[in-house]
């Protein structure tokens, strides 16, 4: 995805005042689409939704140098609203030095959590009881608001719930499990929680919530510090910041309405930090490096992990995979619908200690070079033939299943 534009409030972060931050400008910046006026046809509406969600997420994805005045400013306004003194500002490489340096100074035992407790997660939430808390499955927002649904819940879905999938849930989460824990500790996720600013935002701009005065200047710092920092953490008297990743690989998620990424690199880590910190995943699984470097079946048959263990066969891959390890073939057959194609039933290997079996059958779409991906599939130790294991895929029985014309 392309870089959002550099300095994204239009000021000059070195003649920024450290307390009157360029973050004032937020609402109206023109790096954030500008609202269809009141009264809109709803395709314009689902325009504006749907630009708004992508510069949200180029910002969450966003892999610059982290904005040190505009982030510095931002956090300086939240100590002063939950009257706390200045912070002395440490920058780290990424979130792992930036929790080694919180363990190593003991800033979680030599402060009280005062400002954690004060500031209290401080995006603002909806007062607005038309809000609500149902999540309407639709294909687009165009459709949904084409079909009646309110067009609130169509900015819960588009913006919030796409953009908390993306971020939060498909890389702060996952960066996360790769830290220590740190108890007592609360981290704001800077760029991988821009949902929690990106929904009231987008909302207050459409003119459906209205928010009160200090509501508004929290949401506008929130802005300020989801497009212009990565992580960090607050302590009374300090406060400890790590940068953005250099690198961030994704891929779009499968079926998706709401244009939701996932983390995806077949070689090489897919969100990498300056020093080295890394994060390796194949189509949004978190994996060990080796599964990406060397994925041997030596190494496939000490993995515990079962996705783990499918996604680095998968790197492997299968044929391969059933050869070098002895895999014993139960029953093989031709794939109706599938031209070409042969379907093969083994037994999964005793160290595995699962009565599944594996069926091994091929996509029946081909891939861009014109071949047809294998892959298997677990299924149920009682099913006795290829044939009735793939009819078992569908919910079908063997009977059924062998009059497909075409299978997809």
């Amino acid at each position: 995805m392309s870089p959002v534009p550099f300095d994204p409030f239009g000021v000059d972060p070195i003649c920024v005042d450290p307390i009157s931050v360029g973050h004032r400008k937020a609402l109206s910046s023109n790096r954030f689409p500008t609202p269809p006026p009141v009264g809109s046809e709803s395709s314009a509406i689902a325009e504006y939704l749907t630009d708004a969600r992508e510069t949200w997420l180029r910002y969450g994805l966003d892999t610059r140098r982290a904005d040190r005045a505009t982030t510095e400013a931002a956090i300086s306004e939240l100590y002063r609203i939950a009257k706390y003194s200045l912070p002395q500002f440490i920058w780290t490489i990424s979130p792992q030095a930036a929790v080694r340096c919180i363990q190593t100074d003991k800033f979680h035992t030599t402060t009280a959590p005062g400002v954690e407790k004060r500031l209290d997660r401080p995006p603002p939430t909806f007062p607005n009881p038309h809000l609500s808390p149902r999540r309407p499955q639709f294909a687009s927002p165009a459709e949904a608001l084409e079909g009646g649904i309110d067009v609130r819940d169509v900015v819960r879905a588009t913006i919030r719930d796409s953009l908390r999938t993306s971020l939060f849930d498909n890389i702060g989460r996952p960066i996360t499990s790769t830290l220590p824990m740190v108890p007592g500790v609360s981290t704001w996720f800077g760029q991988h929680e821009t949902h929690r600013s990106a929904f009231p935002l987008t909302a207050y701009r459409l003119g459906l919530a209205r928010l009160p005065p200090a509501d508004v200047e929290l949401l506008e710092i929130t802005t300020a510090l989801a497009v212009s920092t990565g992580w960090w953490w607050a302590f009374d008297d300090v406060c400890v910041l790590a940068e953005r990743p250099t690198s961030v690989d994704t891929e779009p998620v499968p079926h998706s309405p709401h244009g939701a990424r996932r983390l995806h690199r077949d070689e090489g880590p897919a969100l990498a930090y300056a020093d080295g910190s890394a994060l390796f995943a194949v189509h949004g699984t978190i994996v060990p490096q080796w599964v990406i470097d060397d994925p041997t079946p030596e190494r496939i048959a000490a993995e515990r992990n079962i996705e783990i263990r499918r996604t680095a066969i998968e790197q492997l891959g299968w044929d391969r995979w059933i050869d070098d390890a002895g895999m014993h073939l139960i029953d093989e057959s031709d794939d109706p619908g599938n031209e070409a194609a042969t379907l093969a039933l083994y037994a999964s290997p005793r160290h595995w200690r699962s009565n599944q079996r594996i069926l091994l059958m091929a996509n029946g779409s081909r891939e861009h070079g014109g071949r047809r991906r294998r892959y298997g599939i677990h299924v149920p130790g009682w099913v006795p033939t290829a044939l009735t294991a793939a009819a078992w895929t569908y919910g079908l029985d063997a009977a059924d299943y062998a009059q497909l014309v075409r299978r997809t």
